[in-house]
């Protein structure tokens, strides 16, 4: 698997080597990928698990669909636990399972394992958030008119659609801002990027235009986030 990553990694390169032919410009267009790759893979991980997680935590509490207290105060206990450790030390415990699924502890791939963990927990409790929300009356009634459990959800999900996309833009610029920070540990990106070209070389110019292209990036995740919720909004 390395193998083939290293290979596409490099025709990657190439690639904007030759749209790029000024240096400066070409070192930002390839952090600035390999953020967009870190955060996107991430992201989709973390919603493929985060989002039965933020279920099973809702539907299990008092009041829920199915309680199970005692399950839910335990998987409630191992999410607080993972979200309150401090980004960079996690990173650091993880870098053996990064070695493992991966082959290597460096580079943009290997981070997306960190960050990936990171952001699950995270994203978990604002999608549990997000379905406490739904009109109690609604899961109510569709329980008197004899709906499955199954149904319910999947109607408790639909009712806070927008609530949830607005978890997932949180979720993304929370990534943008980890990958930064994964960067210090030689993940690539803009914060590798900003402190290897800019801090360390004294290059401020370079040091600017990373900051700048990060928060360009987040505004724009959240212009995105902001229309698909209001979209949904009107639909309603």
């Amino acid at each position: 698997m390395q193998i083939v990553l290293s290979f596409l990694d490099s025709i990657f390169i190439e690639v904007l080597r030759y749209i790029f032919t000024n240096q400066e410009a070409f070192l930002l267009a390839k952090s600035f990928f390999e953020t967009l790759y870190m955060v996107f893979f991430s992201c989709i991980l973390s919603v493929i698990f985060g989002l039965p997680l933020g279920v099973f935590l809702c539907i299990s509490k008092k009041g829920g669909l199915k309680p199970m207290l005692s399950l839910n105060k335990t998987i409630g206990s191992v999410v607080n636990v993972v979200r309150s450790f401090p980004f960079i030390i996690l990173v650091i415990l993880l870098i053996p399972l990064s070695r493992l699924v991966i082959g290597t502890s460096i580079g943009s791939t290997a981070a997306i394992i960190s960050l990936f963990i990171s952001a699950t927990p995270f994203i978990a409790r604002l999608f549990e958030s997000a379905l406490d929300e739904v009109d109690k009356g609604l899961v109510e009634a569709s329980k008197s008119l004899g709906a499955s459990k199954f149904t319910i959800i999947k109607m408790m999900i639909a009712e806070s659609m927008p609530a949830l996309i607005n978890a997932v833009v949180v979720t993304v610029i929370n990534l943008v801002g980890y990958s930064a920070m994964a960067g210090a540990l030689g993940a690539g990106g803009l914060g590798d990027l900003a402190m290897r070209e800019g801090y360390y070389k004294y290059n401020t110019e370079m040091l600017l235009y990373s900051v700048v292209l990060i928060i360009i990036l987040v505004q724009l995740i959240q212009s995105i986030g902001d229309f698909i919720v209001k979209r949904l909004r009107k639909n309603r």
